[in-house]
């Protein structure tokens, strides 16, 4: 795909949402670490309706070492993973408490040494929280991505960094949101809305 093509791509996508904004709620740095990690293999949606009554009773990792692991995996028996969620946040708060002040951090080092917190995760968290140029490669942008012919590759690492590589600059804070949020709701896994997509024209549509 020629780079006009690509520039042309986020220019649309631009153009249809300005302002793009992640579907997970959270007030904190820390709350969206929580969130992220809970949100591995289940929806947003299910991710919120959780979120919404666990973090008025704890959002600090001191509150939810109190909280304790019992009680934090019947707050999130309702995720999937979540006994394994459950002991990966414990963990996580307590290495968050003893070596960065109950801070999360802001560098992907520090993030992926944290429990249930991978290289995907620790892009969200600095894209979203401290607007840095990354891109999350998950299952929505690693599909848009091979089929529209954007940024193809045979893994997500990939095609992460070949869309670092070949996104303008002044698209890349926001190439994460526009990517995913068209794979999910335009260029889904099956039936993609091809007339319905803005980018029809300009596919190479490798489905």
């Amino acid at each position: 795909m020629k780079q006009e093509t690509r520039r042309l791509i986020y220019e649309r996508l631009r153009a249809s949402n300005p302002n793009p904004q992640p579907e997970l709620d959270y007030s904190s740095a820390f709350e969206l670490l929580i969130a992220v990690i809970l949100s591995a293999q289940a929806t947003d949606i299910s991710v919120n309706k959780v979120t919404k009554d666990l973090f008025p009773i704890a959002n600090t990792p001191e509150a939810f070492l109190k909280l304790g692991l019992e009680k934090l995996e019947i707050q999130i028996k309702s995720i999937g993973l979540f006994r394994s969620k459950a002991k990966n946040i414990i963990k996580t708060c307590e290495i968050l408490i003893t070596e960065h002040n109950s801070q999360v951090p802001d560098n992907r080092e520090d993030l992926e040494k944290l429990f249930g917190v991978g290289r995907k995760t620790a892009n969200v968290v600095l894209n979203i929280f401290f607007k840095q140029p990354t891109i999350a490669v998950d299952t929505h942008i690693f599909r848009v991505s091979n089929r529209t012919g954007i940024a193809p590759g045979k893994n997500e690492l990939a095609v992460e960094k070949e869309l670092l590589s070949i996104t303008p600059e002044e698209f890349l804070l926001d190439a994460h949101h526009w990517l995913l949020l068209h794979g999910r709701y335009i260029c889904t896994a099956r039936s993609p809305k091809c007339r319905e997509c803005l980018l029809n024209d300009i596919c190479e549509k490798n489905i």
